[in-house]
């Protein structure tokens, strides 16, 4: 399912990465969606600090590595995803986690 990268309140945008492990990597063909308040219409993508061409949208497919952040104006500004173009590389769910739970590593060559 989806999961978000922040445990934040509903108030505060957030970007959702499918499949739901971070880092994200390219080769897993990753679909980020951004959760926010306003419409699909009302949000600005962002790579790597410089606006990224998916106007309109609120989800796509990730075709190059780097780091990515959605805007929704009303609810502000993501946390950072970082997409990754490398093997092997050491990933952990990204659902939010609190001290005591049992952390799940993958290690992905």
């Amino acid at each position: 399912g989806w999961c978000p990268l922040s445990s934040t309140g509903a108030q505060t945008t957030q970007l959702l990465v499918e499949p739901p492990w971070m880092p994200a990597v390219l080769w897993d063909r990753v679909t980020l969606t951004c959760q926010g308040l306003g419409t699909a219409g009302d949000t600005t993508w962002y790579k790597d600090g410089q606006r990224w061409g998916q106007e309109g949208l609120d989800h796509f497919t990730v075709t190059e590595s780097g780091t990515y952040t959605c805007d929704r104006p009303g609810s502000g500004l993501s946390p950072p995803v970082h997409v990754v173009n490398a093997t092997p590389v050491l990933q952990v769910s990204a659902r939010t986690l609190l001290e005591g739970d049992l952390l799940t590593l993958r290690c992905r060559v």
